[in-house]
């Protein structure tokens, strides 16, 4: 990987940390501080379609089934797509209050972040995750 790459990849670490972050600390507005105006986010049952509508469920979740919570995330790759774009895959999961580990798989996510730099500063463009199935036999 060349320098620019390592130095792309620090940051866009840098950007899911903060957003992990603020996760934990309840925070929306400095959850999604590094994302596009213009973001998208896709869960289970629901299209978020801009940044303030994202900080907006999450304010309404921090203060209801998600306070206190927090998350686990295990990044399983990312690749850069021309030198403005880049996707990391994860695998995550909501930890919620004295729990330290995901308790049961079920409740683990596979996650697609696609990232966008703007101005030098690599943010969220989109987000997507889906439940993690057992593999067909």
């Amino acid at each position: 990987m060349s320098n620019s790459r390592a130095a792309d990849e620090a940051a866009i670490q840098a950007v899911l940390v903060d957003s992990y972050k603020a996760w934990e600390a309840g925070d929306a507005d400095g959850m999604v501080a590094n994302y596009t105006a213009d973001a998208t986010a896709i869960m289970t049952g629901s299209l978020r379609d801009s940044r303030e509508v994202i900080r907006q469920s999450m304010a309404l979740a921090f203060e209801g089934p998600l306070k206190g919570s927090s998350t686990y995330n295990k990044q399983l790759g990312i690749r850069f797509v021309g030198r403005d774009g880049a996707i990391v895959i994860s695998e995550s999961a909501i930890l919620f209050p004295g729990e330290t580990e995901v308790a049961d798989e079920a409740r683990k996510v596979n996650c697609t972040w696609v990232f966008e730099k703007r101005d030098g500063q690599w943010l969220i463009a989109a987000y997507h995750n889906s439940p993690v199935l057992a593999p067909a036999l």
